[in-house]
């Protein structure tokens, strides 16, 4: 049994601990902290017979018994906490990013390395952990499109975010697309050595005051001369649209978006079927609760995650070369990003 704590009472912090109270038969929820919990939070926690409910996350990181914290708190704080989580003895899950600078990155590797304790750090890349993304990986990995030529990754979300959430969240790039960036590499089993990204906005005026763009793309060039293009937008009407293809010298291989069902209807006025799940609670529930029980199994086993710190630390790499790319208006190789 591990003892765990959650740094992060908010949507995504709840999620991660249904998961744990629902699937996780091995990890034991003993604290969660927030600064801004709310009153309805906290009864929340109560009720799932969670012990310590903090808004002092620091008293989590100096109980003795957590083992292991899972930060899920706002963005800003990801790299300061798991600073504070390492030098406490702490093996870390944290949400993405770890942070939006390279240089902040390279303090919490340094930590790790540091460390007296060998300790298990996992980056909160969820998609890596879900069924329909793991088939396509798992075809290329057996050969069965043989080699690689074309990715494709296509990621819309249903509504776009307030205007103020943009700015604190680093940008389409850094919020948004960091997960197909990743996806790139995981699917691929390749690196990126070139992007060249364009950007519009077309949803939400707030959005472009703010300061960045609603819709974007990236045609991307992979080491062994691959080539990929990603297309993100926030607003698809019909739902939450995650779909990808990776495309090879033996044949293709493409997922699908989950839909409450698979029924079609066929009529004399047309075919119809469901729509896309809505949003990423529904669509990616089942791979939050994998990427968890991955976690403890490192821990337990003393393996390696497969989404590590290094992984966190290429994506956001990926991600600034991409608002360069955007704001300079030409092609950015990856190695002008240091």
């Amino acid at each position: 049994m591990i003892n765990v704590g959650i740094i992060g009472a908010g949507r995504i912090g709840q999620v991660h601990a249904r998961s744990i109270l629902s699937g996780v038969p091995d990890a034991k929820i003993l604290a969660i902290a927030d600064p801004y919990l709310t009153d309805q939070a906290a009864a929340w926690a109560g009720g799932v017979g969670i012990e310590g409910i903090y808004k002092d996350y620091r008293q989590i990181l100096t109980d003795p018994r957590v083992e292991a914290v899972l930060i899920c708190s706002s963005t800003d704080t990801h790299a300061s906490i798991s600073l504070e989580a390492i030098k406490a003895g702490k093996h870390v899950f944290c949400e993405k990013p770890v942070d939006q600078t390279l240089a902040r990155i390279d303090e919490v590797a340094e930590a790790l390395r540091s460390s007296p304790k060998k300790l298990k750090y996992q980056v909160g890349f969820n998609r890596r952990f879900d069924h329909n993304y793991r088939s396509l990986r798992q075809a290329v990995l057996a050969g069965k499109i043989g080699e690689l030529q074309f990715v494709r990754i296509s990621s819309r979300d249903p509504e776009p975010p307030p205007a103020g959430y943009v700015k604190a969240s680093g940008g389409i790039f850094i919020d948004m697309m960091i997960h197909d960036l990743d996806m790139l590499r995981y699917l691929s089993g390749r690196e990126v050595v070139e992007v060249y990204a364009q950007g519009a906005v077309l949803i939400d005026p707030a959005i472009g005051e703010a300061g960045d763009v609603d819709s974007a793309t990236v045609s991307a060039v992979l080491d062994n001369g691959a080539l990929a293009l990603i297309d993100n937008s926030r607003q698809a009407v019909y739902g939450y649209d995650q779909r990808a293809e990776v495309f090879g010298s033996l044949g293709s291989a493409q997922n699908a978006n989950d839909a409450p069902s698979t029924a079609v209807i066929s009529t004399r006025d047309g075919v119809v079927g469901e729509k896309p799940l809505w949003f990423f609670l529904e669509r990616y529930m089942a791979a939050y609760q994998a990427e968890i029980q991955s976690f403890f199994q490192c821990v337990a086993a003393d393996s390696e995650p497969e989404a590590d710190l290094e992984a966190g630390r290429v994506s956001i790499r990926l991600a600034l070369a991409c608002k360069k790319s955007l704001a300079e208006h030409r092609p950015v190789k990856i190695a002008e990003i240091e």
